[in-house]
């Protein structure tokens, strides 16, 4: 894909930085000494640990360009890096490790998983928010319209640049497995957005960008004013006008033995 939008991820950083405050909010640890936040973004979530964890050292990672460019000037004095998480192999372990709506774009999540815990400190904890709606309206209807429009062979492999995330079951079995104990949650986040094309501006820095990167600007034009069209169906106006986005989100902590 081409690079993450962070001025239009920021659009709605009030709800997105929601689930961070919740995850962060349920981790056990009192004083961790080296944390570690995988794909930080513009660092909406770094400055959370930072501020639950003022001693601890705190490192960002991202594949982004522009998200590690908002993170650096948003807090000048962190160490930012430009990594791929599928591939990160540090040489140091951690206290924490914070995933936050990122791990849902990688594929094979027990391997990873596994990985991922053996970088923990003994003690440490993974934790981890997904966003679990594949199934809603706002994400079907960016698979129909695809497969409807005229751009439907280019965009015949958008669908799976995102990966189906696992069971409730599945994460219990694959982090007991990797020797940890497990804290595990769903919440259907409800957000009243002004319209139905605010539904189509939130995921046009998430969801929608496997559908709209490969299509000339014109297509992206096209292919947005169907996706409004059915989200308007979708999603109706509430007696004040606005229109409630529902938005389910997997979390869980797993603790290292």
């Amino acid at each position: 894909m081409k690079d993450w939008d962070a001025g239009q991820y920021l659009k709605f950083e009030d709800e997105r930085t929601r689930p961070s405050i919740d995850l962060l909010n349920r981790v056990p640890l009192k004083e961790p000494r080296n944390c570690v936040d995988l794909g930080c973004g513009p660092g909406n979530s770094t400055e959370l640990i930072v501020r639950r964890f003022p001693s601890a050292r705190v490192l960002g990672l991202d594949n982004s360009p522009d998200m590690l460019s908002k993170a650096r000037g948003r807090l000048p004095d962190l160490t930012f890096e430009e990594a791929d998480v599928a591939t990160w192999q540090p040489n140091e372990r951690f206290d924490l490790i914070f995933a936050n709506a990122m791990l849902q774009w990688l594929p094979n999540h027990s391997p990873l998983l596994e990985r991922l815990v053996s970088l923990l400190t003994d003690g440490g904890c993974l934790a981890v928010q997904m966003p679990n709606n594949l199934t809603e309206p706002s994400h079907r209807l960016m698979r129909q319209v695809a497969q409807e429009g005229p751009w439907a062979d280019k965009l015949a492999s958008a669908a799976k640049a995102r990966e189906e995330i696992g069971s409730f079951v599945d994460y219990y079995a694959w982090l007991t497995r990797a020797g940890c104990s497990v804290d595990i949650w769903q919440t259907t986040y409800v957000h009243p957005l002004e319209n139905a094309a605010a539904i189509a501006e939130w995921f046009k820095s998430t969801g929608l960008k496997p559908y709209l990167d490969p299509l000339t600007d014109e297509q992206q034009e096209e292919y947005l004013r169907r996706y409004r069209a059915e989200v308007a169906k979708a999603y109706p106006a509430q007696s004040d006008g606005k229109v409630l986005l529902r938005f389910p989100r997997l979390f869980f902590i797993a603790q290292r033995r």
